[in-house]
C-alpha cells in the first residue's frame, strides 16, 4: 500500500519500504518541507521491527537536484541556517536509522542529492545516472555535500568533484565507491529488490546494531576502534540470534532469527 504525503510516497514492500521524493516538475529538489517530512517519515519507519530496509527514490526523471535554489534567495543568515540545519538532521538520521538505507538512483543526483546518495548505506545506480556537486556553478560551494562525498571516495577524486562542479557517470562513481554497483535501467529495480532480498535473510539484529557500530567506529584511531568492536562483537555473541546462528552453522540447517 502507498501513502501519498506532501513531499513523498511512503509504500510497503516488506520486508523493505520505498520512500519516493515526489517533486519531479522540481527534480525532487530538496527543499526544506521535503526534508522534513523525510525526516518523520524515517522516525516512522525506524520504529518498525518488520521493516528491514529502506529504499530511497526520486520520482519522475531525476534522483534529486539538491537543494531548492529558490529557498535561498533573500533570506537572513538564520533563514539560511535553518536550510541547511534540516539538511544536516536529514543525512545524520539516514545514518541513525536501525536499518540499511538504499539509494535508487536514476538520472541526476546532484549537490545534496548526491549528498543524500553518498549519506545512504548502499547505492545502486541506473547506468544512465549522473552525479556531481555543482554548487560552485551556482557561486555556491558544496560545503556541505562535501562531507558526505569526501568521506566515501579519495581526497583528490573529490576535491575534482566539488571544485569543478562537473558531473561523472555512473561507472565512474562506482569505481570512485559512490555507488556499490551500476546496472542496466531496466534491472535496477530488480537489483534493488535483489538486495533487499540479500539483507532480509539475515539477522535483524546483527543488521542493526553491527550499522550502528560501523558508524561508530569508522572515524576512529584503529586502537580506539579495535578496543569498541571488540566489546560489540563480544555481546552480539550472547545474542538469541549469534547463538542461533552458529547453531545453525553446525547443525547444517537454515537459522530462524528471532531478531534478537
Amino acid at each position: 500500500m502507498a501513502v501519498a504525503l506532501d513531499y513523498l510516497v511512503v509504500e510497503d514492500a516488506l520486508p523493505a519500504v520505498r520512500i519516493t521524493l515526489n517533486r519531479p516538475q522540481q527534480l525532487n529538489a530538496l527543499s526544506t518541507g521535503l526534508m522534513r517530512e523525510l525526516i518523520e517519515a524515517l522516525d516512522r519507519q525506524g520504529a518498525r521491527p518488520e521493516v528491514l530496509a529502506i529504499v530511497l527514490q526520486g520520482a519522475g526523471r531525476a534522483f534529486s537536484a539538491g537543494h531548492d535554489l529558490k529557498e535561498l534567495l533573500g533570506r537572513s543568515l538564520d533563514e539560511e541556517r535553518e536550510v541547511f540545519q534540516t539538511c544536516e538532521r536529514l543525512m545524520e538520521k539516514v545514518q541513525a536509522m536501525p536499518q540499511p538505507v538504499i539509494a535508487r538512483v536514476h538520472g541526476i543526483a546532484t549537490a545534496a542529492g548526491c549528498q543524500l546518495v553518498a549519506t545512504c548505506d548502499l547505492a545502486i545506480a541506473a547506468e544512465d545516472a549522473r552525479f556531481a556537486t555543482s554548487g560552485i556553478k551556482n557561486g555556491i560551494f558544496c560545503y556541505t555535500p562535501m562531507v558526505a562525498v569526501s568521506r566515501n571516495i579519495g581526497r583528490k577524486r573529490a576535491l575534482e568533484m566539488v571544485l569543478t562542479g562537473g558531473f561523472i557517470d555512473a561507472r565512474t562513481a562506482a569505481d570512485w565507491g559512490l555507488v556499490n554497483r551500476v546496472v542496466p535501467a531496466d534491472r535496477l529495480d530488480a537489483a534493488v529488490q535483489e538486495l533487499v532480498d540479500q539483507l532480509a535473510a539475515l539477522s535483524p539484529h546483527a543488521l542493526r546494531s553491527g550499522k550502528r557500530a560501523f558508524y561508530e567506529q569508522v572515524e576512529k584511531d584503529q586502537a580506539a576502534a579495535y578496543e569498541l568492536m571488540t566489546e560489540a562483537i563480544s555481546c552480539n555473541a550472547l545474542s538469541q540470534d549469534a547463538q542461533e546462528g552458529m547453531s545453525a552453522f553446525i547443525e547444517k540447517r537454515k537459522p530462524v532469527w528471532k531478531g534478537e
